[in-house]
């Protein structure tokens, strides 16, 4: 059994962008996200065994996109009673989403509610909740643009430090 998702990977230069962001955040106890996993998970598949993993493979190869623009726009949290995950949404992934989530009906449930963000950071406690939420709103930004050509089914390993992640197939767009 391996623990899989579908992911688009940050381009170099995005990733130091987001480290820039990073660096900018409030103090917090946690972590920020390694530069090296960052990431925007398309679909996450959870536990599967070798037999899913190879359909999982067929049915993405059938999918046809074309390279598209995509934008880091907004940073945020999910909850703002329970401050855990710092985000920043990125706007342009949903067709593609969307068209994996066709691609493997029957297999997985479709997402209910995709929301397309980075984790950039997981919070586990911050001293004073209404002065980070406030900070956090004071970090600004340039508008992160790239090209999106490609996207990866991963396997992800959890470790003590951190999760390690190992591509297990790339998939291009029609005009690569």
């Amino acid at each position: 059994m391996m623990r899989t998702f579908i992911s688009l990977d940050m381009p170099e230069k995005v990733k130091g962008e987001i480290r820039k962001i990073q660096e900018q955040l409030p103090e917090f106890f946690g972590k920020k996200t390694e530069l090296e996993n960052l990431h925007l998970t398309l679909k996450f598949l959870g536990e599967i065994d070798e037999q899913k993993i190879k359909l999982v493979k067929e049915k993405l190869k059938e999918i046809k996109f074309n390279k598209f623009e995509a934008e880091i726009d907004l940073i945020g949290v999910f909850s703002e009673k329970f401050v855990r995950i710092v985000w920043l949404h990125l706007k342009g992934a949903e067709e593609l989403q969307k068209k994996i989530d066709g691609k493997l009906k029957g297999l997985f449930e479709p997402e209910k509610r995709f929301m397309s963000h980075l984790t950039i950071a997981r919070i586990k406690s911050v001293r004073d909740k209404e002065l980070f939420l406030e900070k956090l709103e004071e970090i600004k930004f340039l508008e992160i643009k790239f090209n999106v050509d490609c996207f990866k089914l991963k396997k992800s390993t959890l470790t003590k430090e951190k999760a390690v992640y190992e591509v297990l197939e790339e998939y291009k767009s029609s005009d690569f």
